[in-house]
């Protein structure tokens, strides 16, 4: 009897590993010139709600995406995309996109993250200059009130990607604001957030050893400047409240939501 609890023990096991495996499955959209491309659907709000699928994505550099991704763009009705890079990081690796994409650029804060790289060499801990890269506001508002702009815009038969280069941090952020104005709550907010360490787990290895090799940075600085971890987004989080009070009044007052705006969000994506 006892072997059979446990036969069925792991079977149930078996059974929310699959589950989870299924959904990841589902998120990821498999291309082949870009990583940790996924969609945001599928996530339970406060209240009950579902994110809806197929509506907002996000994802890495999309410079290098085949033909044959851009027909999986087009099939995915994706039509807006909003990048979160630089100016010069865009112009360098511009976005491979389908005709008639309403394309806007962002580069609020982001065309210092060059800078930030060169301030690796010499430290010895990445985790003070990733918190200090997540805990400065003064961008915030600049880079992702056009973002909400075209996802309160966006017809209700189209959808949208967004994305930075690695598609962690800048975009990781701009996740984490939209789930939040929806009413996703923090804890599922992380998961989705921490999900870059499993979706870019080759290109962080590979990353790594390169700023290792050619930039002469110390490999754990290297593995935790390429990695997320829960502290840094909450370095993000703590920021806003410490300035504005709590993250509905930064939304209101910084990104410009009216209460209309939040409730329009929430019909347009959620179930």
């Amino acid at each position: 009897m006892k072997k059979l609890h446990l036969l069925l023990a792991i079977i149930c096991l078996a059974g929310s590993a699959n589950a989870q495996i299924a959904d990841s499955t589902k998120r990821k959209v498999e291309l082949q010139g870009a990583v940790n491309f996924r969609d945001l659907g599928g996530y339970t709000t406060k209240d009950g709600h579902h994110v809806k699928w197929g509506k907002v994505y996000r994802s890495a550099d999309m410079s290098k995406l085949t033909d044959q991704d851009l027909a999986v763009l087009a099939e995915r009705k994706i039509a807006y995309d909003v990048d979160l890079r630089g100016t010069q990081e865009s112009k360098q690796a511009p976005d491979r996109l389908n005709p008639n994409t309403d394309y806007i650029l962002c580069p609020a804060g982001s065309d210092n993250v060059g800078n930030m790289l060169q301030s690796l060499k010499g430290q010895t801990r990445g985790d003070s200059v990733m918190d200090a890269y997540y805990s400065n506001t003064t961008f915030l508002a600049d880079r992702y009130k056009p973002f909400f702009g075209k996802l309160l815009a966006m017809p209700e038969d189209k959808s949208l990607v967004f994305h930075c280069t690695a598609g962690k941090d800048r975009t990781g952020i701009g996740a984490a604001l939209l789930l939040y104005s929806l009413g996703v709550p923090y804890e599922t907010i992380l998961k989705d957030y921490e999900a870059s360490n499993y979706y870019r787990a080759a290109e962080n290895e590979k990353m790594a050893k390169q700023m290792v090799q050619f930039m002469k940075i110390n490999e754990g600085v290297a593995k935790d400047v390429v990695a997320v971890k829960k502290e840094y987004l909450d370095a993000t989080f703590t920021a806003i409240k410490k300035q504005y009070g709590s993250i509905d009044n930064y939304l209101k007052s910084q990104i410009g939501l009216t209460d209309k705006d939040i409730t329009a969000l929430k019909a347009k994506f959620l179930d």
